[in-house]
C-alpha cells in the first residue's frame, strides 16, 4: 500500500507545491484524508489480478521470478515438497524454454534458490534449522546497527571519501544492512547498473553542471542544484528506457491475443490450462461487480478528498480505465524481467492527462497516481499469486487475503504515514523521497515547458543511448543470450541519478557479496542460505526503525553527533 497509494512518491510531492510558482499551496493530507486516498485505490488491483492471473500465469506460464523464489523459500521453511519451476514454452513468440538449470543466467533471486535441493526428509529438516537460525541473527544484526545508527547518525552518513566531498558534493557511505541485503536480492548485474548511473550522474555530470554555472546553488538543491539538473537527465533514461522495454511486450500482446487468438478460436475451442476446481477460483461476477464498485468508490473518495479544484471525478475514472489497460503490460514485463516499469507507466499517464486537463498540476499528479497504483498493485498481487500456483495454494483463498490485507494496510500505513510526517521530514535527510520530485518536476514540465539550463540537450543525448541499451538488452534477453543481464537496466541506471551516492554503493556492496559468495560455491551448493540472510537484514531494520519511530516521537534524539560536520545526519542539526 505505501507504494501503490503513493506514500513514498506522490503525497510528498503534493506537499512539495508551491503557492507562488504553482498557484496552488502545498497540500498535506490529514489522516482523514489519507485514508479516504488509500480506500480509493486499494482495491482496484486486487480485483484486477483474477483475470490477468488467468492470462500471464495459467496460459502464458510467465516466470515471475520473485514469486518463483518465494515459493521455493516457502517449500524449504515448512518442509513441502518444492514446486515445479519449469516453464513451458510459447509458441510462436520467439521463446525458448527456460527449466531450473539455466536460471544462472538470470539476475534475480530465482537464481538463488533454484538449485536447492531439498528432496531428502533430513536434508530438509537439517535446511529449515539453518534458514531460521540465519534468518534470526541477520534480523538481530540488522536491527541493533540501526539502533546504534540512531543514537549514533555518523555510523549511517560516513564520510568515506574525505570531508571536502561529503561538505560540497554528497559523497557518504551508509553502511545499512538493509541495504546490503536489497543488494545481495537485486543482484550483482542491477547493483551494477545502479552504481554506473551513480558515478556518471554525482561524479561526471553533477560537477559538470555545477561548474558550468547551469545549477548555480547548492548541490543538493532540487530547484538550482545539480541535484535537481540531473534529475532531468534521470526523467529522460527512465521515459526511454521504459518506452523501448514495453513495445515488445506490446507486440507480443497484440499477436497472441490478436493472431493467435484468432487461429485458437478458427481452430475451435483452446485447451483450459487451468488446473483449479471452481470451488477454488474467484467468481467472475465478483470481478465484475468488485470492478465496478471499486472504480465508483474511488471516483467518488478523491473527489471527497481533492474536490472539483484538484481533479475532476471524469479524470479520475480515465485514471482507473489507464491503470487497468496499463497493468496489464507492466504485468506481462514483471513476469518476463522481474521489473515492474511503473516508473514509466506513471509518467505515460502524466503525459496524457497533461493533454487532456492541462494546466492542473494537482490533477496530473493525482490521475497519474490512480493510474501507475493499478499497475503497481496489480504486479505485487502477481508475484504473489505466482507462488500460490506453484504451491498448490487456493487462489480464492489468496483473493481474501489480498481483500484483508489491502483493508488493514489502508489503516496502518495512513497511520505510520502521519506519524512518520511529525516526526521527520518528508522529504529530508532520513526520507528524500526522490521519486516525488520526479512526479512533481514532470508535471510542471509539462505545464510550463521550461527546463534547466542546457538540460534538454542531455536528456535528449542519454534519452537516444539508452533507447539504444534498451533495444539490446531487450534482443538479448529474448534471444537468451548469457550477455543480457550485463547490458545495463536503465531504469537502475537512472536510479543512481535519483539518489545520493549512499543509497547506491551499499547495494553494490550486497551485489559484490552476492556474485562472489556464488562464484566461489556455485548455484547448486549456495542453496538459500544468502536469500535468508538477507531477508533478515531488511525485516531487521524495517522493524527496528519503527522503535526509532517511537523514540523521535517521544522527543528522545541522537546520543551523540560527534561526526557530523558535513551536515548530512539524519536527526542532528544541519
Amino acid at each position: 500500500m505505501p507504494l501503490a497509494a503513493g506514500f513514498v512518491g506522490i503525497l510528498p510531492a503534493l506537499g512539495l507545491l508551491n503557492e507562488e510558482r504553482d498557484g496552488v499551496p502545498p497540500l498535506h493530507l490529514s489522516w482523514v484524508g489519507a485514508v479516504g486516498w488509500s480506500c480509493a485505490v486499494a482495491f482496484f488491483g486486487v480485483f484486477l489480478s483474477p483475470p490477468i492471473r488467468k492470462q500471464v500465469i495459467v496460459e502464458e506460464q510467465l516466470a515471475f521470478p520473485s514469486g518463483t523464489a518465494t515459493a521455493q523459500l516457502i517449500s524449504v521453511l515448512h518442509q513441502i515438497p518444492p514446486p515445479d519451476t519449469s516453464i513451458k514454452p510459447r509458441p510462436n513468440l520467439g521463446y525458448r524454454a527456460v527449466h531450473t538449470e539455466e536460471v544462472d543466467d538470470v539476475p534475480t533471486p530465482t537464481s538463488v534458490v533454484e538449485h536447492a535441493d531439498v528432496s531428502d526428509p533430513q536434508e530438509q529438516s537439517e535446511a529449515q534449522e539453518e534458514g531460521w537460525g540465519a534468518l534470526l541473527w541477520s534480523f538481530v544484526a540488522s536491527g541493533a546497527m540501526t539502533l546504534m545508527a540512531y543514537f549514533f547518525p555518523v555510523v549511517f552518513s560516513i564520510p568515506l571519501f574525505g570531508s571536502y566531498l561529503a561538505d560540497n558534493w554528497l559523497w557518504t557511505f551508509t553502511p545499512s544492512l538493509s541495504y546490503i541485503g536489497q543488494g545481495i536480492i537485486m543482484g550483482f548485474p542491477t547493483t551494477l547498473s545502479m552504481n554506473l548511473g551513480m558515478l556518471v550522474g554525482w561524479g561526471i555530470l553533477s560537477p559538470i553542471a555545477k561548474h558550468a554555472g547551469w545549477a548555480p546553488g547548492a548541490v543538493g538543491d532540487m530547484s538550482t542544484g545539480a541535484r535537481g539538473w540531473i534529475l532531468w537527465v534521470s526523467l529522460a533514461i527512465m521515459c526511454a528506457d521504459s518506452i523501448v522495454s514495453l513495445m515488445p511486450v506490446i507486440a507480443e500482446t497484440a499477436y497472441s491475443r490478436l493472431y493467435l487468438g484468432g487461429l485458437s478460436r478458427a481452430g475451435g475451442v483452446a485447451e483450459d490450462k487451468e488446473m483449479e476446481t471452481e470451488d477454488r477460483l474467484v467468481p467472475t461476477k465478483w470481478v465484475v461487480w468488485g470492478l465496478g464498485a471499486s472504480v465508483v468508490m474511488g471516483t467518488t473518495l478523491v473527489w471527497l478528498v481533492f474536490g472539483d479544484e484538484g481533479i475532476k471525478p471524469w479524470a479520475t475514472l480515465i485514471g482507473y480505465v489507464m491503470g487497468g489497460l496499463l497493468s496489464v503490460l507492466g504485468v506481462r514485463a514483471l513476469g518476463e524481467t522481474d521489473l515492474n516499469p511503473v516508473s514509466g507507466l506513471g509518467k505515460i499517464s502524466q503525459l496524457f492527462f497533461a493533454w487532456i486537463q492541462p494546466g492542473n498540476v494537482i490533477a496530473n499528479i493525482i490521475a497519474g497516481g490512480v493510474a501507475e497504483a493499478g499497475a503497481q498493485q496489480a504486479g505485487d498481487l502477481m508475484q504473489d499469486l505466482k507462488t500460490g500456483h506453484l504451491i498448490h495454494a487456493s487462489p480464492r483463498a489468496q483473493f481474501f487475503g489480498q481483500l484483508i490485507g489491502s483493508s488493514l494496510s489502508i489503516v496502518i500505513t495512513a497511520t505510520a504515514y502521519s506519524l512518520y510526517n511529525r516526526a521527520y521530514e518528508i522529504p529530508g535527510p532520513s526520507f528524500p523521497a526522490p521519486t516525488a520530485y520526479v512526479w512533481l518536476g514532470l508535471a510542471r514540465l509539462l505545464r510550463d515547458g521550461q527546463l534547466p539550463e542546457k538540460s534538454s540537450e542531455f536528456m535528449i543525448i542519454f534519452a537516444l543511448m539508452f533507447s539504444v541499451v534498451a533495444a539490446l538488452k531487450a534482443y538479448a534477453a529474448r534471444r537468451g543470450e548469457w550477455w543480457a543481464k550485463w547490458v545495463p537496466s536503465g531504469v537502475a541506471f537512472a536510479i543512481g541519478f535519483l539518489n545520493t551516492p549512499a543509497f547506491s554503493l551499499a547495494r553494490l556492496v550486497g551485489g559484490i557479496v552476492e556474485h562472489v559468495y556464488y562464484a566461489r560455491r556455485g548455484r547448486e551448493k549456495g542453496g538459500i542460505r544468502l536469500v535468508i540472510i538477507a531477508s533478515g537484514f531488511v525485516l531487521g531494520e524495517g522493524v527496528v526503525s519503527i522503535a526509532s519511530l517511537v523514540l523521535t516521537t517521544w522527543g528522545v534524539g541522537a546520543a551523540s553527533c560527534w561526526g557530523c560536520g558535513h551536515g548530512l545526519c539524519a536527526g542532528c542539526p544541519t
